[in-house]
């Protein structure tokens, strides 16, 4: 029964095995065996021709083409060599084409092969085919000892498998306190002297010298409350301000109001007499001009009489 939805999952193709087209013929076989030999031969030959020209490199491996068209010698040295006369020996004696190829010393074990500190077999040379960077930090992380011995492989180089596991630490570890820093915990504030990441524990010295060790989600919601707590507080206390700004803001606006109040009432009897001193002034002016027309009728009246 299906429980989900299948996922498909695409594979490099240098991870899947190789092709198996037919089963080899017995004149394929012979020609196997015989290339075997070929290369005891070429070995041999090159040893020797390195010895005499006093080259300062190792010999590895050779390989054959399976039709005997080329020859190609594996070395690992320090620096460059100058293996011109090697080559014109070798294609002298050998009658075919050679070519010379220098390896790193990874490769070196990969091609040698054997047997790990694990006590399986090589990584490199079961089933790596590219060879990831690895660094010290890995190590670190991991919470390994930093012995050369314990994290080295026989090539002396750091083993590659500190980074089949390196990201998985990672990950487990960003919520985690780093080592040194200081740390709350329930119990007060500590230093973080010890991290088990596989476990998620903390361990943590308190200033009084004891070591307590924590979960790493205990940790967090200690941290969490506390987080809350110092919100609530804040709220509470913005709270607390608006209340006071807002009473010294309301009193002044009553204050206002009044003040208004009063200027209104004052200036109400001034408005008041002005008003009526206007009018008053008003009435005599009018009366003034009423005389001084009745003035010019009379005038004009005697006038006519006459």
């Amino acid at each position: 029964q299906v429980m989900g939805r299948p996922v498909v999952i695409k594979m490099p193709m240098k991870a899947l095995p190789p092709k198996v087209e037919r089963l080899a013929s017995t004149h394929e076989i012979e020609l196997y065996y015989r290339n075997l030999e070929r290369e005891k031969v070429a070995r041999d030959v090159c040893l020797e021709r390195v010895c005499a020209l006093g080259l300062s490199m190792k010999l590895v491996r050779v390989e054959s083409f399976f039709d005997g068209s080329k020859v190609v010698f594996y070395y690992s040295a320090e620096g460059r060599v100058d293996f011109r006369e090697l080559v014109k020996d070798l294609v002298k004696i050998l009658r075919t084409r050679v070519e010379m190829c220098q390896i790193g010393i990874r490769h070196e074990t990969k091609m040698i092969g054997g047997i790990g500190n694990c006590g399986r077999e090589f990584c490199c040379t079961s089933f790596i085919r590219d060879f990831d960077p690895v660094s010290i930090k890995m190590a670190k992380t991991q919470n390994l000892p930093l012995n050369p011995s314990k994290i080295s492989g026989i090539c002396g180089r750091l083993l590659c498998c500190l980074t089949y596991e390196y990201g998985t630490y990672l990950d487990s570890a960003k919520d985690m306190p780093l080592l040194g820093k200081s740390c709350d915990t329930p119990a007060g504030q500590g230093k973080v002297l010890r991290r088990d990441i596989l476990r998620g524990t903390v361990t943590v010295a308190l200033p009084d010298g004891t070591q307590l060790e924590f979960k790493n989600s205990d940790l967090e919601q200690h941290l969490l409350l506390k987080k809350e707590k110092a919100r609530s507080l804040n709220t509470d206390k913005r709270k607390q301000k608006s209340i006071k700004t807002d009473k010294p803001a309301a009193h002044s606006a009553k204050q206002k109001r009044s003040e208004g109040r009063q200027e209104k009432e004052k200036r109400e009897p001034e408005r008041s007499s002005a008003s009526k001193d206007s009018a008053g002034g008003s009435r005599g002016r009018v009366k003034g001009k009423n005389r001084h027309n009745r003035g010019k009728s009379v005038q004009s009246k005697t006038k006519k009489n006459k």
